[in-house]
């Protein structure tokens, strides 16, 4: 473990801690704390080869980021990651089953794919949220990587209403250049939909979109988890610069 990734923060007499997975055991930490989430809370529907685990086929490729507290020993948030070069082992990215990314093409060796984040109820907050932050920012300064891409998820709980309305709010002012458009394999039907017209964008997409991350094209739908997708990608030389002060600054390998 680089300790460019180790970050410590008192919070309401909470000690956390973010850093890469170091064992099989962390691992399954997660694991266990992603089927609470999007199985237990969110009624998505897991393909595991072992209930009570989020398991597939990527979780072996990639560098799992944990959030821990420290005094109870337990994880209380993560995201999953995946390399260029793990993509090009397994040969796709996890986003390549909702999206045709053939126009990102030319960037996929030094684009890093994130995931599966979740948090604990318990541990919502600005300061586990900023950790995780902190830890994708160290990991992609540290590796020299420079895109960072991954599909972001509306809940499809109204139907779809929202996740419409979501989608033709952020497009106005973040849509990606043409060159970087990707396309739904199972597109979100918007005609179908009545826009909100105050919708209620997802805490993780403001975030991107703050750092300065780009909405890649239209929402596809992932029926598993009943959820509308958005691909996002964040180059790392648009960061905004408070993004950049608060999370790229003083890291020290």
């Amino acid at each position: 473990m680089h300790t460019a990734l180790q970050v410590e923060e008192s919070r309401k007499k909470r000690r956390i801690h973010v850093g890469l997975a170091t064992s099989r055991e962390d691992i399954r930490e997660a694991q266990k704390l992603r089927w609470q989430i999007f199985a237990e809370e969110m009624g998505a529907r897991l393909d595991s080869p072992e209930p009570g685990l989020d398991i597939d086929l990527y979780d072996r490729w990639c560098d799992h980021l944990i959030v821990r507290d420290l005094d109870k020993g337990e994880v209380v948030g993560t995201y999953r990651i995946l390399s260029p070069e793990a993509a090009k082992k397994i040969g796709n990215f996890y986003s390549d089953q909702e999206f045709d990314l053939t126009r990102l093409g030319h960037i996929r060796e030094r684009m890093v794919e994130i995931g599966r984040s979740c948090v604990h109820p318990d541990y919502r907050n600005g300061g586990t949220i900023a950790l995780l932050w902190s830890g994708l920012a160290a990991y992609m300064k540290e590796r020299g990587y420079d895109y960072l891409m991954g599909c972001a998820s509306i809940t499809m709980q109204d139907g779809g209403h929202n996740a419409a309305g979501v989608w033709h709010a952020i497009r106005q002012q973040h849509l990606a250049p043409p060159e970087w458009r990707v396309f739904p394999r199972c597109p979100l039907p918007l005609e179908a939909l009545t826009s909100e017209a105050a919708p209620l964008v997802p805490p993780l997409i403001k975030g991107y979109l703050r750092a300065g991350a780009y909405v890649c094209g239209e929402p596809a739908w992932d029926p598993d988890f009943n959820t509308a997708d958005i691909l996002v990608l964040l180059p790392m030389l648009k960061v905004s610069p408070a993004y950049a002060r608060h999370f790229l600054a003083d890291q020290k390998a």
